[in-house]
């Protein structure tokens, strides 16, 4: 067997069976793992290594993580949900609360973006209310994934689609495409969350514990700088919809995002020394793994073998989830979308490209990088959710959630 192949599936097994005992194997050392033995065995070289590491997306999750761990510290984040929250008064109705917020929001902040901001306050809103946060966790991601399929700029993967591929009028094409079966596909999310985890819902009402705001100067930080985030996504927005070519890539908004709290702020050491580093780590290393990966051309010579039709919709949905779980959406739609007619004739194969590709985030904690950064989150905070207890309800629901997508793209197109 291929050299790459082997530590992808050891990479595989470890992240799956992590907790043995007391002993638990965080999943970004299994990562760092896997990248070092293909670099050490000469599966790919230190060039290829460095050059395989997306710096935008590096970038990009280094400011959202400083602005996300400012709004935590300063107790911002928990203000502002205790606003937003406090007429929930039921488990049923904060679950609604947070897929279909949390899907709305995604559809607009970017699904990473998302994971990074409100991965901590379901593990709050999970220990205010008495509720398993693996239910609220499991509800976040769940709700960032289907949420983002129905934007062009919901994920990184369906940026790419709507500027490599020439989508004309991309909101109003997404909307029109996506919008319909996302909505149902948030419903069908409820239900299997409400059925999995029938023991957490109860007929006492919630009570609600006001949060204050504990460094009030990091606040005002803090909400400086997602004031900044939101006015650049706005622009982004509106650049996109005009069609300017006057662009800027996600990691400025990120970045600029960052700058306030990097520069005036007196805790930029302990934000800094705080941060989620062990994800950074994570999403280097499993770049040179997967780079490693593909360039073995395992995968390739497979799919050859199998003469499909590429650009059938049915086709482009299974292949893109499957491989989603292996090399990572964005990578797998940048490899894919040369394989796809461009202009309006293949509108139908782009959105089942993003269909696909981003719902594959359902099946498998792997599956999209939002997963991965709630996981991670979780596990600094002392809440372990296991690639089965992910996997027995995200696999049934992923594969719901596209057969819905391919019935609805089937008979709208």
């Amino acid at each position: 067997m291929n050299i790459s192949i082997a530590v992808l599936l050891v990479v595989f097994v470890l992240i799956a069976a992590r907790e043995w005992g007391r002993f638990r194997i965080k999943m970004w050392h299994t990562m760092l793992g896997g990248a070092l033995a293909v670099l050490l065995t000469g599966q790919i070289s230190p060039q290829a290594a460095f050059a395989a590491v997306d710096a935008d997306v590096m970038v990009f999750l280094f400011g959202m993580f400083i602005v996300g761990e400012a709004l935590v510290m300063s107790g911002y984040l928990y203000s502002l949900a205790d606003r937003l929250f406090s007429r929930v008064n039921s488990n049923d109705g904060l679950l609604f609360a947070v897929l279909f917020g949390g899907g709305a929001s995604a559809a607009i902040l970017m699904n990473d973006t998302l994971a990074i901001v409100a991965a901590p306050l379901m593990i709050r809103l999970a220990q205010a209310h008495r509720m398993n946060p693996k239910l609220l966790l499991l509800a976040l991601a769940f709700a960032i994934t289907i949420g983002s399929v129905m934007s062009p700029i919901g994920n990184p993967q369906n940026l790419l689609i709507t500027t490599r591929g020439n989508v004309a009028d991309p909101f109003m094409t997404f909307l029109y495409a996506l919008g319909v079966p996302t909505l149902l596909n948030l419903l069908l999310a409820f239900v299997a969350l409400r059925l999995f985890f029938r023991h957490e819902f109860r007929g006492a009402a919630l009570v609600h514990q006001p949060a204050a705001v504990s460094d009030p100067a990091l606040a005002r930080l803090a909400r400086i700088s997602l004031s900044v985030i939101l006015a650049l996504i706005a622009a982004k927005i509106l650049v996109a919809a005009v069609g300017s070519e006057l662009d800027f890539p996600l990691s400025y908004i990120a970045l600029a995002g960052a700058l306030p709290l990097l520069i005036f702020s007196r805790q930029r050491l302990s934000l800094l020394r705080k941060m989620d580093w062990g994800t950074l780590v994570f999403f280097a290393a499993m770049f040179v793994l997967m780079a490693s990966v593909w360039h073995s051309d395992f995968f390739q010579s497979r799919m050859a073998d199998l003469d499909l039709d590429l650009r059938a919709m049915p086709v482009v949905i299974t292949v893109s989830m499957a491989l989603s779980q292996l090399i990572s959406n964005v990578p797998l739609v940048a490899l894919y979308l040369p394989l796809l007619e461009q202009g309006e004739v293949a509108v139908p194969s782009l959105m089942a490209l993003a269909a696909g590709s981003t719902i594959a985030g359902n099946l498998l904690i792997l599956g999209a990088a939002s997963n991965v950064i709630i996981v991670q989150h979780a596990e600094r905070h002392g809440v372990y959710v296991g690639f089965f207890e992910f996997a027995r309800i995200g696999v049934p629901l992923g594969l719901l959630n596209a057969a819905v997508y391919w019935a609805y793209l089937a008979w709208l197109y």
